[in-house]
């Protein structure tokens, strides 16, 4: 956690902060980044952002609960017929190889990733990533077909998802950002590719969440800082439900254009952020 604790109006910012970033494509670590600085608050820290992605990953199985099981026991079946081709199949394996690069690169770069004097937490650097990745959702809506489905997707296309997932590990790319463009680009109906995005997340935020709340847990914390924590991960869990239901709702009529335009003008504001 932060070396400095956080207080309930900081805990609740930053929980609807995570809700509406987490899934929308203008990553949430860099908002969780840039907001504090803003208002001049401290950073709160990689480690208090991984937590409170734990009420993102509940919203997201809650959202998808039916269709993880699905997809569960759509596997066991394909895998006692050996039926590899099995559409449910194809989706859970290519989950799990994708989910792969973001563990790997994860645990190399932990110490790197969550130093405070870090250059990827620089806003600087954020500022630069939010703009580069806008231009790349402009390739993927000018170049991607979009005419496949969640089940058309093979496990080689989860992999090359999942690999876009690990740009994510740098603030200001966007997990949801990363994933949705790579899966468009690989022609992905944009609806489609916010969902594959959504269920290959649960594994990565899920145990990232877990390991910092694990690290937390052994160095100790304050009795408010409970109570605020668990306000931050309800605030998260509320509207990261709501912003998921919202996102697919918009994507299935209307383009990645609004993010793409919300992203150039949040990076330029955060580099002017910087230079102050």
């Amino acid at each position: 956690m932060a070396s400095e604790s956080i207080t309930l109006v900081e805990a609740l910012v930053l929980g609807v902060v995570q809700g509406l970033t987490e899934f929308l494509p203008i990553s949430s670590s860099a908002h969780l980044r840039v907001v504090p600085a803003a208002l001049g608050w401290h950073d709160p820290g990689a480690a208090y952002s991984a937590v409170l992605q734990l009420g993102s990953v509940l919203a997201v199985i809650t959202y998808f609960f039916k269709q993880c099981v699905g997809i569960a026991v759509g596997s066991v079946k394909a895998i006692k017929e050996k039926d590899y081709s099995a559409p449910d199949f194809r989706l859970a394996v290519g989950i799990i190889v994708g989910t792969a690069p973001i563990c790997v690169l994860g645990l190399l770069l932990k110490k790197l990733l969550e130093s405070d004097n870090s250059p990827l937490r620089s806003l600087m650097v954020i500022g630069i990533v939010s703009i580069v990745m806008g231009l790349m959702l402009i390739v993927a809506e000018k170049f991607g077909s979009q005419k496949k489905n969640l089940e058309q997707v093979s496990i080689h296309e989860g992999f090359l998802v999942g690999l876009g997932q690990a740009l994510a590990l740098i603030p200001g790319c966007s997990r949801s950002g990363s994933t949705l463009t790579v899966a468009m680009l690989l022609g992905l109906n944009r609806a489609d590719a916010a969902r594959f995005s959504f269920l290959l997340g649960i594994p990565a935020i899920l145990l990232s969440g877990l390991l910092e709340l694990k690290e937390l847990i052994e160095v100790g914390f304050l009795q408010s800082d409970v109570v605020n924590l668990a306000a931050g991960l309800v605030a998260s869990t509320v509207v990261s439900y709501a912003a998921i239901f919202w996102l697919i709702k918009y994507l299935q009529n209307h383009s990645t254009w609004v993010f793409v335009v919300y992203r150039m003008i949040f990076g330029v504001f955060v580099i002017w952020l910087s230079t102050r």
